[in-house]
């Protein structure tokens, strides 16, 4: 097992957000910086907002958080008296970090500008790159979102709309995608026919516009009432005649929506297909709770994805629930780690137990997923450090045993720790009294009410679509070189 201190939480690749108010009433910088900050958990390392004023689109965007990159002078840089606009928050699991693969991503073209921002991984982007590179496309970054804008380009020479153009582009596209496209006239929004990555319809108040989200909590923070999700397949588009839905695409495949959405990505006050998050990640805890029940004192919860599957844990249990660490919400992603002494002190900085809590106590600790384990092994070493008598390790997840091509940077199988190792193997490794693990069929049922079916490719090695035989990273030997500069797009 991977000793090394410096295991990364998962990530996912973003999360995407547009708006569009008819009147003109909305101030769409601080709505778009209100909505980025409400997504920032799906994205930390760049960021960006596009806005439209009369057709001219402009905007900036720049790694960093959406606190550090959207100063009150950039923010009033932005142009004002826009209808539209669009904001996406980056994590990189495709592509580089690099200022030139931050999003929303403009184009500015004769057949008309756009904006386009994406969730997700195209499990073609190679061979599409590959083919538009040979027709004598230049290409300014690495992500596979560039490769979607060439081609929304390249089909708006032939087609009478942009949302035709979106519609053959889909045709080419494989894997995971959910995009706001935003051109001169019009909002669109389009979602895979998979439908792996969420994405949401919001109304403004008043009836006055709509907005696009990854998730409905980024509605909340402006305002806006959810609508419904926008549906696996489907195109849907904004302009001042209203909102219209092209279906042509809906049904062509099963609905696999990606089921760690519900156990780690999303909000727990995110709506998603009609389940509150929160809700399903308590009903992970109840399973858990009938499946691998244990004699305990105290049942806690890993902040901040394994609370909610704690509380679910001790409400089916019967065994109290507790606040069992205190996490520390001050350490910023630029945490400093220049000696080993320095990773290791990192981990009780972050995270903390509470004595009082679980001191002689028999623990339940409830947590979202193992990964490569090394976390897990230093969090459960806190407990016994605090005085913990047993500690029972509970996750709301089946094991991790293959890598994942749709968005989330799930690390190749030479890496996780369920990859070779029995449950009772990784109980010894990471040092919990027992351990146990949500199956399939039960993370298949935390949300019985949406309807849709899910990926669970990266527990069980069969993916809804074939995995990639090449990637995006084969055509870069070395890194690029990148200023950290921003500057208007």
């Amino acid at each position: 097992m991977e000793t090394s201190i410096s295991e990364r939480a998962l990530h996912e690749e973003c999360g995407v957000f547009g708006i569009y108010d008819s009147t003109g009433k909305t101030d769409m910088v601080p709505a778009v910086y209100s909505a980025l900050y409400a997504l920032q958990h799906r994205g930390q390392e760049s960021c960006g907002i596009a806005v439209n004023v009369d057709g001219v689109l402009s905007g900036y965007r720049d790694l960093g958080l959406a606190g550090e990159v959207f100063t009150p002078e950039v923010l009033d840089s932005l142009p004002a008296g826009a209808k539209m606009a669009s904001g996406h928050v980056r994590y990189a699991t495709a592509g580089q970090c690099t200022r030139s693969n931050a999003q929303p991503m403009i184009v500015h073209h004769c057949k008309g500008g756009m904006a386009l921002c994406h969730n997700g991984n195209l499990t073609n982007a190679y061979n599409l790159r590959h083919g538009l590179e040979m027709s004598g496309c230049i290409f300014h970054g690495t992500s596979d979102s560039e490769v979607i804008a060439y081609l929304i380009t390249h089909n708006r020479l032939r087609t009478p709309s942009i949302e035709d153009a979106v519609c053959e582009t889909m045709k080419e596209l494989k894997g995971a995608y959910s995009l706001v496209i935003m051109s001169a006239t019009k909002l669109i929004a389009a979602r895979d026919p998979h439908g792996f990555r969420p994405l949401c319809i919001g109304e403004l108040p008043g009836g006055t516009g709509y907005a696009f989200a990854s998730e409905s909590c980024a509605l909340d923070a402006v305002g806006a009432r959810l609508l419904r999700d926008v549906e696996p397949g489907e195109v849907v588009v904004v302009n001042r005649e209203g909102l219209r839905s092209i279906r042509t695409l809906c049904g062509t495949q099963p609905h696999t929506l990606c089921v760690f959405e519900y156990i780690y990505f999303a909000r727990p006050d995110s709506v998603v297909e009609g389940t509150c998050v929160h809700e399903a990640r308590k009903q992970a805890g109840r399973f858990l709770a009938q499946s691998h029940p244990v004699e305990a004192d105290v049942v806690i919860g890993a902040p901040d994805s394994g609370l909610d599957a704690a509380l679910g844990y001790a409400q089916e249990s019967g065994i109290p629930y507790g606040v069992g660490f205190i996490k520390n919400k001050y350490i910023g992603r630029t945490f400093i780690q220049n000696s080993q002494a320095v990773r290791e002190s990192t981990v009780r900085i972050k995270l903390n137990a509470v004595p009082s809590v679980v001191s002689g106590k028999r623990v339940v600790l409830v947590d979202d997923s193992i990964v490569r384990g090394t976390t897990s092994a230093h969090t459960i070493k806190l407990l016994r450090e605090a005085g913990a008598k047993e500690v029972h390790y509970r996750i709301s997840a089946p094991p991790f045993a293959h890598p994942c091509y749709f968005g989330t940077d799930i690390p190749d199988e030479k890496q996780l720790i369920a990859t070779g190792h029995t449950v009772d193997e990784i109980n010894a490794l990471v040092g919990s009294d027992t351990l146990g693990f949500l199956s399939i069929d039960e993370v298949q049922r935390l949300a019985p009410a949406s309807r849709c079916g899910y990926c669970v490719g990266c527990f069980t090695g069969d993916y809804p679509v074939p995995p990639p035989g090449k990637t995006m990273e084969a055509f870069f030997s070395k890194p690029l070189s990148e200023s950290k500069s921003g500057k208007m797009l």
